[in-house]
């Protein structure tokens, strides 16, 4: 039986960390972009008078009459702020991308508009950034012999849509186990995670339908509902009464200029956010969804394998019945380590999205290797290959996840989340703080992400930490020392919460199960 009533688990997990910041960190906040802002107008000035060169894309000569292709203001942004920072993004990787990685160093000499590497590596380089969270990115020639087989056996690419030449047994192998898995009557994959949200999405609504979707959903969310053309209508993050208000309204007012009812409602929800590192309150949307007729789809990319007992998802930390969720959508690109997503829920579902989704008619079948990938992940998972690695590592992330926070808490961070989630966020608000951060970190060996407006909200930028069953305590503890260091040096500990301090909970040889 699982630990604790239905009641109990929803208790705990409404236990979310949203603490505002003073009000003089919004004020400095404000006042920092501002600075920068006038200081990119200067700038801007400057190029246009010929005393500083100009290194963003312009039209040329003999098309200034035309209308512009590159827009000037749009791109303010990017060449008078981001450029300045953007030494903290898309560093190249030279190894597994594993609990530790290796960085291959690079230099700018032109502020930033162009980077050329140095030739010298950073060598073990603690990875709290990628959504590794049980670990499976990994190069352990053992656990990846299956792979190796596959890929013998089936090749590297399929070059075929799968109604046409491209349906493996292997495919459908690993769409029977995504259902088991799940506890529903059927699943189809997909090659690519974002398609399977945007492409899916429109399959299933359009004109005259009614999407209500959570403000603080993923991109793929929000492409695939305005590419369905149904009317979408926004309530604020896991407020209930702003979603009931949106159903009730709906229920009652119909469409808006004809008052006919709407052919389907669609709420669309996240099981984990990937930004604020809250849980979906599930139960309640669900109970919602049943009272007033709608149907529910659930974006399961951060939370499948990361949380519940056995890792299947909130439905499982919520403990409620998989039937519930009309459409069940996850990605196999976190806690897999793969590539790709699935679609899961009634067979009539599935057959239909099989003949109606573009992302099934149209594209390539998911490579094999990346398939039996996900295959020994799943079966590793639900005790399929004779071992208990699988609720090990999902039990070594929670872990990980608790400790991490309550450290953060008791150091004085402000953090955002549930206490299940491995997603943490913590708040840094000010954008040279975001910088210096940044940078700080990858100086002591620590890849961090870095995430800030038009990202975020202007007033809540932030450093993301993902943590991973693959971390070790002595791991976490290093990134924990050098954190409250760099939070002491650079003043980022912002909270104003007394927390009691947080015992070991406990050593890393007590989640070891016997075989």
């Amino acid at each position: 039986t699982r630990p604790g009533t239905r009641d109990e688990i929803c208790l705990q997990n409404r236990q979310e960390s949203f603490e505002q910041a003073p009000m003089y960190v919004a004020v400095m906040t404000y006042l920092g972009y501002g600075i920068v802002t006038l200081f990119g107008y200067v700038r801007d000035f400057l190029r246009a008078v010929g005393l500083e060169k100009c290194h963003v894309a312009q039209e040329r000569d003999e098309q200034k009459d035309f209308v512009p292709l590159y827009q000037d203001f749009e791109n303010f942004y990017t060449r008078n702020l981001y450029m300045r920072v953007r030494d903290n993004w898309n560093r190249p990787i030279c190894s597994l991308p594993g609990p530790v990685f290796d960085l291959m160093e690079r230099v700018s000499d032109d502020y930033n508009w162009t980077f050329r590497l140095t030739g010298r590596t950073i060598h073990n380089v603690i990875n709290v950034g990628s959504y590794n969270y049980l670990g499976f990115a990994e190069n352990n020639a053992d656990f990846l012999k299956t792979v190796a087989d596959t890929t013998c056996q089936f090749g590297v690419g399929v070059c075929s849509t799968r109604q046409e030449m491209g349906n493996l047994s292997i495919h459908e192998e690993l769409e029977k186990l995504v259902a088991n898995f799940l506890g529903v009557e059927s699943s189809m994959t997909f090659g690519m995670g974002f398609a399977t949200n945007s492409m899916n999405i429109p399959a299933l609504v359009g004109k005259g339908c009614l999407i209500l979707s959570d403000e603080l959903n993923h991109t793929s969310l929000i492409l695939g509902a305005r590419l369905s053309g149904a009317t979408i209508r926004v309530f604020k993050h896991n407020n209930m009464h702003s979603l009931e208000k949106m159903l009730r309204e709906a229920v009652c007012s119909g469409q808006t200029r004809t008052h006919r009812p709407w052919k389907k409602i669609l709420i669309i929800v996240e099981g984990i956010y990937s930004m604020e590192g809250s849980v979906v309150r599930l139960p309640e949307i669900i109970a919602l969804k049943k009272k007033y007729k709608a149907y529910l789809y659930l974006d399961e990319a951060h939370s499948i394998g990361a949380v519940g007992p056995s890792g299947r998802g909130v439905t499982e930390l919520f403990d409620v019945d998989p039937t519930d969720v009309d459409v069940m959508m996850g990605t196999f690109t976190k806690s897999f380590g793969a590539s790709g997503g699935y679609i899961a829920g009634k067979k009539e579902l599935v057959d239909y999205l099989r003949s109606h989704s573009h992302s099934a008619v149209y594209a390539s079948a998911m490579s094999p290797p990346v398939t039996e990938q996900i295959i020994r992940a799943l079966k590793c998972l639900m005790g399929k290959d004779g071992s208990t690695e699988g609720i090990r590592r999902i039990r070594q992330l929670a872990e990980n996840s608790r400790y991490f926070r309550a450290r953060l808490k008791e150091m004085g961070f402000i953090i955002y989340g549930s206490d299940d989630s491995p997603v943490v966020p913590i708040l840094l608000y000010m954008p040279g703080k975001v910088v210096a951060f940044a940078r700080e970190m990858l100086d002591r060996r620590i890849g961090v992400v870095v995430v800030g407006f038009p990202a975020t909200p202007i007033t809540e930028a932030r450093a993301r930490f993902c943590l991973s069953a693959a971390h070790t305590r002595d791991m976490l503890n290093q990134v924990l020392h050098h954190l409250n260091e760099v939070g002491d040096r650079l003043c980022l500990k912002f909270s104003r919460r007394k927390y009691s301090s947080w015992p070991d909970l406990c050593e890393e040889t007590d989640f070891e199960l016997d075989s």
